[in-house]
């Protein structure tokens, strides 16, 4: 595999729960969901997160039409 600087310096920051709910939140914002249903999709990542994997999440992630 080449040497990917830019990839690299992603792969190297620190994985944080609050920074990837951060970005659902804004995701969700954007596409105009509302205030309740951004907050019971946030309520659900606190459980996911505790009952799935990075591996796990990255696999769904990549295996699903999205």
């Amino acid at each position: 595999m080449k040497y990917d600087p830019v990839l690299a310096a992603l792969l190297s920051q620190p994985w944080s729960n609050g920074a990837c709910r951060g970005y659902v939140i804004y995701a969700m914002e954007d596409c105009g969901f509302s205030p309740e249903d951004i907050r019971r999709v946030v309520g659900e990542l606190h459980d996911v997160f505790d009952m799935r994997g990075l591996e796990d999440a990255e696999a769904h992630y990549q295996n699903s039409p999205y």
